[in-house]
């Protein structure tokens, strides 16, 4: 099968021929039909710092994907030849205290599809039967692709009630879209977005967020001039991990505002933690996606109107699987995806 493959340690992928996987007796075989790009992807490929620390070589990435399944271990009862399915990428132990209590999405011995195991950059995935989620007959196979990350929107958006609310979400990243796209749909009062990107500012706007803002040029304290705004946002969304971005955003938040953090920093961030105590301020860290409460979410939400095809902005055949990654570390695009079908 064709895949892309990290042989060794060290920058660069290749697209090469490698084995098939085969299933066990638990296991699925899906034939993968897209795979989403993400930045963890774009880590693997370049090889920085925290690739070198988390990935051991060789190994194939990717773990945003959709597909269908082509085989089944004999074990498999809820799954069947032909479905059309995508999957949760986070392995998990299933003995440690929080998989027994049902916090799966906490397991302390997580294996990550494309991380720690090979992953969906290939013609061919195998997971546990446990890892595959269902897609209803007629999904877009682009969406059904980037329900992993959309979890990640949907985890983070929905850690606190946003009807009525006022959301501020720094970072236009594709998950900062969704993001904005949820919480328009569940019925938050007015979302602003940041960032420093035009055309991801413009991507935010097309998506029906009140008010796009490039702090590069503007603050945050005007977006609630302009929306008339008398008490700061009651929800933060921090999916930058820039280290400007938490700060700012306390500074606009009113007492007893809550902050869902998703937005990984690559240094330690100060910030005023006598403002955090003072007014009254929730902070919670954000990993991935409820197993499997997230996915139940988020089908929902599609199932019942929230659009978030205008984050798909670029599709690539696997042949042109450079130009898809130069594509998604541009930083002036959505999310791109590559096409596993199309020569």
């Amino acid at each position: 099968m064709r895949a892309l493959y990290k042989s060794a340690a060290g920058p660069g992928l290749t697209l090469t021929e490698r084995p098939e996987p085969t299933p066990g007796p638990s296991d699925v075989k899906i034939r993968v039909e897209r795979t989403g790009i993400c930045g963890t992807d774009l880590h693997i490929d370049s090889w920085d710092s925290w690739a070198a620390g988390a990935i051991n070589a060789p190994l194939i990435p990717g773990h945003e994907f959709s597909g269908h399944v082509v085989e089944v271990g004999s074990g498999v009862h809820t799954v069947a030849v032909g479905d059309m399915v995508s999957a949760e990428g986070h392995v998990v132990c299933g003995h440690c205290r929080n998989c027994r209590a049902g916090r799966r999405h906490l397991c302390i011995r997580i294996s990550s599809l494309g991380v720690n195991r090979d992953g969906a950059f290939a013609d061919y995935v195998v997971l546990p039967e446990s890892n595959v989620w269902h897609h209803s007959d007629g999904i877009d196979p682009d969406l059904a692709a980037i329900f992993d990350p959309l979890g990640n929107a949907v985890h983070t958006a929905l850690s606190f009630p946003l009807v009525g609310e006022d959301v501020l979400i720094t970072g236009a990243g594709p998950i900062g879209l969704m993001a904005a796209a949820v919480a328009r749909h569940v019925g938050a009062r007015f979302v602003v977005v940041t960032d420093v990107n035009e055309a991801r500012l413009e991507l935010a706007r097309s998506m029906g967020v009140d008010l796009a803002i490039n702090v590069a040029q503007d603050r945050i304290a005007s977006a609630q001039a302009r929306l008339g705004m008398q008490e700061g946002f009651d929800i933060g969304l921090e999916m930058s991990g820039h280290e400007a971005a938490l700060p700012e955003m306390l500074d606009n938040l009113t007492h007893g505002a809550r902050v869902a953090l998703l937005g990984l920093p690559s240094r330690p961030i100060a910030i005023d933690w006598a403002k955090v105590v003072s007014h009254m301020i929730t902070i919670k860290g954000i990993y991935g996606r409820e197993m499997f409460e997230t996915w139940y979410t988020m089908t929902a939400l599609v199932s019942t109107g929230l659009d978030v095809s205008r984050v798909i902005t670029d599709r690539f055949p696997a042949s042109r699987w450079q130009d898809a990654f130069a594509a998604a570390r541009s930083g002036d695009r959505g999310k791109v995806i590559i096409d596993w079908d199309e020569d």
